[in-house]
């Protein structure tokens, strides 16, 4: 295979969406979202990070003690990002929900439950989606509040398996037939 620089890719900007757990989901790279979607505004400049985590249990032999093979035990995939837009839809992720004043009745054990979430990664006409049918906020980092300095809500969101045993869905339009 020859280099090739276009096939280099940024993450140049792109969005993040959070919807009830049965809304429709995407179909392609480019398919509009339902309108169940929520875009969550701005997310902080260092972007998204995105962690996929493995264990592994190794099968050696009786007879010599020699590695025969690895397999995966467990796995888990999580997207983790800091929004410094506050939202009543950034604000329910981060705190749980709220009434119909606007009041949080802060719970730190509770998560606020499962949701379906997009990312959206675009660079120029390329775009990559991210469709997590099921995930769950599972971290949330510190706020501070300082003068010169956006508000952030750090959130680490964490895919579970879905109803057909899919964590996450990934196209690339680059690939797309």
């Amino acid at each position: 295979m020859a280099l090739d620089s276009d096939l280099v890719r940024v993450a140049v900007t792109g969005a993040v969406y959070v919807a009830p757990t049965s809304t429709i989901a995407p179909t392609t790279s480019s398919s509009a979202l339902d309108a169940g979607f929520v875009d969550l505004g701005y997310v902080s400049a260092d972007g998204i990070a995105e962690s996929i985590d493995r264990s592994t249990n190794q099968i050696r032999a009786w007879q010599n003690g020699s590695l025969v093979r690895e397999v995966t035990s467990e796995g888990t995939y999580s997207v983790s990002m800091t929004f410094i837009e506050t939202s009543e839809a950034v604000l329910e992720l981060y705190y749980g929900t709220t009434n119909a004043s606007g009041e949080f009745a802060i719970d730190p054990t509770s998560t606020g439950g499962r949701k379906s979430f997009v990312i959206d990664v675009v660079d120029g006409a390329t775009v990559e989606r991210i469709y997590i049918p099921a995930g769950e906020i599972t971290s949330l980092g510190e706020r501070t509040l300082a003068s010169g300095e956006a508000v952030g809500y750090e959130v680490t969101i964490t895919a579970y398996a879905d109803a057909g045993s899919t964590t996450v869905t990934k196209w690339f339009s680059s690939l797309e037939a």
